[in-house]
């Protein structure tokens, strides 16, 4: 357990079961879990060690790239699932979609993994989507196909990771923030280097001055109240959590403020489940 001061409503984290959440942040040491119920950050912990390269979630499973293998969160339990060394992660209708370093693509099935294709530097993967280093790829029957853009550095596709009809696809690029319709769509100028969308809707990115959130159709300013800079985002059914690159946390409902705590981690990613 952490050794940090808690308040008395962080403390009544551990006294309701009920309302309490984990998040799990890849770091240089692993991955380490934190005890959450909405806005409240409770303890946290090491729950595996490993080198992480990435990290990203669906419900009731969390998928970790490393050097060695990739990782599936299952209950309580990591499963080594023979991928081989992995460069990123996501879900692809919930099922894992990896990379290695080479661009190798591949999606675990009930027979193993399959491969899609290879392209070069993937970056991100998220449902249908892949950021790699000329552009955005899609996923679409078994196959790789590029759909556009330059400098693409992170990609949001709701309904494809969750298999569902529901969710706007996102592209965070040096440009700006884009979002697919008939085509790509600028949503805002401006270098975007994170992007994280719900199939509600909701939606938040990392531009030139900090974190922005989608309401009502506009881009808002949200920061978070530190001066340091996010590198992932992550959502969950009420909840927006949020890594910095000096290691702390920082996470907010509809109905509160950003609430922060330092971790004090090197941290890489961040999913839930």
């Amino acid at each position: 357990m952490a050794d940090f001061d808690l308040s008395i409503d962080e403390k009544r984290v551990y006294a309701d079961k009920s309302g309490k959440k984990t998040a799990y942040v890849a770091a240089s040491v692993g991955i380490v879990s934190v005890d959450v119920s909405d806005d409240l950050v409770g303890g946290f912990r090491i729950d595996h060690k490993c080198g992480p390269r990435d990290i990203a979630g669906s419900p009731g499973e969390v998928a970790v790239a490393t050097a060695e293998d990739v990782l599936l969160l299952q209950n309580d339990d990591y499963h080594e699932l023979d991928f081989g060394a992995a460069a990123a992660v996501g879900f692809h209708q919930n099922r894992v979609v990896a990379a290695d370093e080479s661009g190798r693509i591949a999606r675990l099935g009930d027979d193993g993994w399959t491969d899609i294709g290879t392209v070069e530097g993937v970056r991100t993967i998220d449902g249908s989507l892949v950021a790699a280093a000329d552009g955005v790829y899609r996923i679409a029957d078994g196959e790789l196909v590029h759909v556009g853009l330059e400098d693409v550095s992170d990609v949001s596709d709701p309904a494809g990771r969750l298999g569902g009809a529901e969710g706007t696809a996102y592209a965070a690029a040096d440009s700006g923030l884009y979002r697919l319709g008939n085509g790509w769509m600028s949503e805002f100028e401006g270098s975007v280097s994170v992007v994280a969308a719900m199939p509600d809707g909701r939606a938040h990115a990392v531009g030139p001055d900090g974190v922005l959130s989608l309401e009502d159709g506009a881009w808002v300013a949200d920061p978070i109240p530190l001066d340091e800079t996010v590198v992932a985002l992550a959502h969950d059914a009420r909840t927006t959590y949020a890594v910095t690159d000096a290691g702390s946390l920082c996470l907010r409902t509809a109905e509160s403020d950003w609430r922060t705590q330092v971790l004090g981690l090197d941290a890489v990613g961040i999913a839930v489940r």
